[in-house]
C-alpha cells in the first residue's frame, strides 16, 4: 500500500466516525497529586474590563504554575536514576548540570501514534469497582487480564493498567486519592518487569504512582520505577482517567498522546486519547 492509500484509508476511517475516549484529566487547583512536586495553580491577571480597546474589544489572559508531574503526565527518562545513574548509563549529577537534561529531557519523548490496550485487573479479578488500597498487582493479574480480553500485549504498546482507584480523584478530600495512609494499589516490581519483557513502549495507570504503594509509606520506595525508566527504558504515564473507556468495554484502541517538547525537563503534563470506531 502506498503513502497516499495509507492516508486515504486514515481519512476515510475518520470520516466514517470516530469515538474517543479522553484519558486526561481536568487540571484544576486543589486535585489530587503527589507532595513531591509543585502543585497546580491558575491565575487571570488580566480581566475582561481590565484593558479595554478604542473599539470596545477586550482579553483576558492567564497565568499558571505547576511541576511537570502533576495530573495526566509523562516521566521522561531524566526523571528517575539509580546508584547515580540513567537510563543511558550516564551520570544523572553530570547529566542535570545547567538546569535541564539535555539528552534524556521530556522534549527527547517522541509523539506516540501506537496500538494501546487496557488491562482491566479488578474485572479480571472479579472486582470491578477496584482493587484494594495497597494490592500489589502481579504478574499473574496482568495475565488473567490479557486473557480474560483477548488482547496479548504485542511489542511497541502502550499498555494501561486499570486498578480502579481512578474513581477516587474527584473525592473531596484529596489525601484519599493520595492514598499516603492507606496505601495505593499498583504495578508490583515483577508486573513491571513482566511488562517491559513484553516490549511496552509506554506503560500507564490510574494512580499517582503507577506502582503499589505500601500503607504509611508514601512513595519512599519506587522499585518499578526503577525497572522501567532506568533499567529498560520504558515511559510511564501517570494519573490517567480510565474509568470510561474501562465502563465501554474498549480494552483495544488507537493511543495517542503528544507531550509538550519542554527541553530539559523530567516530565511533561499530557491528555492522551484511545481512539475507537464509532
Amino acid at each position: 500500500m502506498t503513502t497516499a492509500q495509507t492516508t486515504e484509508t486514515l481519512l476515510q476511517a475518520v470520516e466514517s466516525g470516530l469515538t474517543v475516549h479522553d484519558l486526561g484529566r481536568e487540571l484544576r487547583v486543589g486535585m489530587p497529586q503527589s507532595p513531591n512536586h509543585p502543585a497546580f495553580w491558575h491565575a487571570l491577571p488580566r480581566r475582561h474590563g481590565d484593558m479595554v480597546r478604542a473599539d470596545g474589544g477586550s482579553a483576558a489572559n492567564d497565568m499558571i504554575t505547576m511541576g511537570t508531574h502533576v495530573g495526566t503526565h509523562i516521566d521522561a527518562f531524566a526523571h528517575v536514576s539509580h546508584n547515580g545513574r540513567l537510563v543511558d548509563g550516564s551520570d544523572a549529577f553530570e547529566a542535570g548540570r545547567g538546569g535541564k537534561f539535555v539528552e534524556l529531557g521530556a522534549h527527547t519523548i517522541k509523539p506516540m501514534v501506537r496500538r494501546g490496550v487496557l488491562l482491566d485487573v479488578p474485572a479480571a479479578l472479579g472486582i470491578p469497582v477496584g482493587c484494594d488500597a495497597g494490592y500489589e498487582i502481579t504478574p499473574a493479574d496482568l495475565e488473567a487480564a490479557e486473557k480474560r480480553q483477548d488482547t496479548p500485549v504485542r511489542a511497541g504498546d502502550v499498555v494501561l493498567v486499570r486498578s480502579g482507584w481512578g474513581r477516587l480523584f474527584d473525592d473531596p478530600d484529596p489525601s484519599v486519592y493520595q492514598g499516603k495512609s492507606t496505601g495505593v494499589p499498583g504495578v508490583s516490581e515483577a508486573g513491571a518487569v513482566w511488562l517491559a519483557d513484553k516490549g511496552a513502549h509506554a506503560v500507564g495507570a490510574d494512580t499517582i504512582a503507577f506502582e503499589r504503594l505500601a500503607p504509611g509509606a508514601g512513595h519512599t520506595s519506587l522499585p518499578a520505577h526503577r525497572v522501567l525508566l532506568v533499567e529498560r527504558g520504558v515511559y510511564i504515564i501517570e494519573a490517567l482517567n480510565l474509568e470510561g473507556v474501562a465502563a465501554a468495554g474498549v480494552h483495544e484502541f488507537l493511543f495517542v498522546l503528544s507531550p509538550l517538547p519542554l527541553f530539559g525537563a523530567t516530565g511533561s503534563p499530557v491528555r492522551p486519547l484511545a481512539v475507537v470506531g464509532a
